[in-house]
């Protein structure tokens, strides 16, 4: 592999900057998490971001993100190893009276210079 030439290399801090992934650190600090922290556009736009018409139900872009960061920690904690990964499914309220369960996807993994970073996304959105 010693030949091989790198073509094109999409970082991390350029996904953010266009978008791709949104940074969400400072909520997840909130929440007790250590690392960088982002979200992915698909996760954040179809179910952190509410749809129209749910302030009325409590909900928030600031609710939302804390339930998940809730129940990222509460399947953490349950987890019998130590791993990168973690598989939990969240309910988000996407009606009046309609709540849909949606399965997330948390991993740790290198980020632009190697620290340790988390990415929280939908199943197919790495």
């Amino acid at each position: 592999m010693d030949d091989f030439n790198l073509i094109y290399s999409y970082s991390r801090a350029q996904a953010i900057a266009d978008g791709v992934l949104i940074d969400v650190t400072a909520q997840a600090r909130e929440a007790g998490f250590k690392f960088h922290t982002v979200v992915t556009d698909n996760l954040f736009h179809s179910y952190i971001t509410p749809p129209a018409g749910l302030e009325g139900e409590g909900q928030s872009i600031e609710g939302r993100l804390h339930d998940v960061f809730f129940v990222l920690l509460a399947a953490i904690r349950n987890s019998k190893a130590a791993t990168d990964y973690a598989e939990f499914d969240v309910l988000f309220v996407m009606a009046p009276g309609r709540q849909e369960k949606v399965k997330v996807v948390a991993v740790v993994g290198p980020g632009d210079k190697g620290e340790p970073v988390l990415t929280i996304m939908l199943p197919g959105d790495d």
